[in-house]
């Protein structure tokens, strides 16, 4: 297990590597000047040189580069520009907010996903079978903002029973969850299916049948519990989807996040800020991801023996 952990791990350095360098080349690519574009363009072109050399915009690629990696390190992305203030200060104090509606969403999607696909996959072939999977094969090809802006016309604008945009309160994240939750539901839903469908044909569930257990106890005892370990990886894998997807998200409901902070910073060259944003972001997918690798290595033996090879 211990193998298993540290390869993982040593996977996980090198994408936080790669992402970190991949921000770093795709800001420096960006067209505009940050330093014209935070002085406004009626700046004269001795102040716009006094701030690209505060900001170390006029220092070889290079030297740039390897100042910034040490930055990351230390988690220090300078100032916003805009803000006046540390750009991690501003990212983390907005991070909560993400962490909400994604929290939010998976619980959602998990619920309703295994609720789905345990219906489903207990009988397969069935008419509630195929409705099911109908079902979430067409949530899963609805476009999220597309949804989000409909579900603003009807329960918003039209039934006026929820809030459009905002944050702080439950009312405010039940439209933005339940927008972020639905192609995660989706494919919690058919990952359910596909697992309980198999496993109702193993040898054991017959075996439980023959004992007098009830169809309920056979399938939250025997059935679902054996069915999980996919949908376990597919969960861990979605819940650092989410946290990128919300960016959408957020922006469409004006959800006071990460996300509609990032756009703002990408709008306004605010570098600083989309770098630390950036670098957070994708923190939390690897760590996710990796937190996902060792509960299936836990749940499934054959996933350890492989890694060992």
């Amino acid at each position: 297990m211990t193998y298993f952990i540290v390869k993982r791990l040593a996977i996980g350095l090198l994408t936080i590597w790669g992402v970190v360098t991949a921000v770093f080349i795709v800001v420096r690519l960006a067209p505009g000047d940050q330093a014209t574009v935070a002085l406004g363009p009626d700046a004269s072109a001795a102040e716009i040189e006094a701030l690209r050399h505060t900001l170390g915009l006029d220092r070889p690629l290079l030297v740039q580069y390897f100042s910034y990696l040490g930055d990351v390190v230390r988690l220090d992305f300078g100032e916003s520009y805009r803000f006046g203030r540390p750009a991690m200060d501003q990212v983390i104090e907005r991070f909560p907010a993400t962490v909400e509606l994604t929290l939010a969403a998976t619980v959602i999607a998990i619920i309703a996903g295994l609720i789905l696909g345990v219906l489903a996959g207990k009988k397969p072939g069935s008419v509630l079978d195929r409705a099911v999977s109908t079902f979430a094969l067409g949530l899963q090809a609805l476009p999220p903002f597309w949804v989000g802006i409909m579900f603003i016309l009807i329960f918003a604008l039209q039934l006026q029973v929820l809030p459009s945009a905002g944050g702080g309160s439950l009312a405010n994240l039940v439209l933005p969850a339940v927008t972020l939750s639905i192609p995660f539901t989706a494919l919690v839903a058919r990952m359910t299916r596909s697992g309980v469908a198999e496993t109702m044909s193993e040898a054991f569930v017959q075996t439980a049948r023959s004992k007098g257990l009830t169809e309920t106890q056979v399938l939250t005892g025997h059935v679902v519990k054996n069915s999980l370990i996919p949908v376990v990886t597919v969960v861990g894998l979605q819940v650092g989807t989410l946290l990128g997807g919300a960016v959408i998200i957020e922006t469409v409901f004006a959800w006071p996040g990460l996300g509609s902070l990032l756009v703002s910073a990408v709008g306004n060259r605010d570098y600083a800020v989309v770098q630390a944003a950036t670098v957070l972001i994708a923190l939390c997918v690897i760590v996710l991801n990796l937190a996902a690798d060792i509960v299936n290595a836990k749940l499934d033996p054959r996933i350890r023996l492989e890694a060992r090879r």
